[in-house]
């Protein structure tokens, strides 16, 4: 399988389990704390499966840039979180950075 579609899959799991923390309430609700636990493994795993074939500070940086991206619109959308100017610019910012990380990989 293709290096950075496991990075994306891994990028999207981290958005699932950035969510599923907050869900989880302090790991205080069992179901969806093992939902959360189970998406931070998978999504450890692929990161480490990209790893072989890409470089680290980019395969680590487009997945932590995934993860920022999809939490910040997460927030926005479920639990109404500040949609600034300063904000949306920020998050504008890191997408192009993982952009740019993609073309010069």
């Amino acid at each position: 399988m293709n290096a950075w579609l496991i990075l994306i899959t891994a990028g999207l799991l981290e958005i699932a389990w950035a969510v599923g923390l907050k869900y989880s309430q302090g790991f205080s609700r069992p179901v969806v704390s093992l939902i959360t636990i189970i998406a931070m493994i998978a999504s450890m795993f692929l990161l480490s499966l990209s790893l072989k074939k890409l470089p680290l500070g980019t395969a680590y940086a487009v997945w932590v840039g995934i993860g920022i991206v999809g939490s910040s619109i997460c927030g926005i959308l479920l639990w109404q979180e500040s949609t600034n100017l300063w904000r949306i610019l920020s998050i504008f910012a890191i997408f192009i950075g993982i952009i740019g990380l993609k073309l010069t990989a």
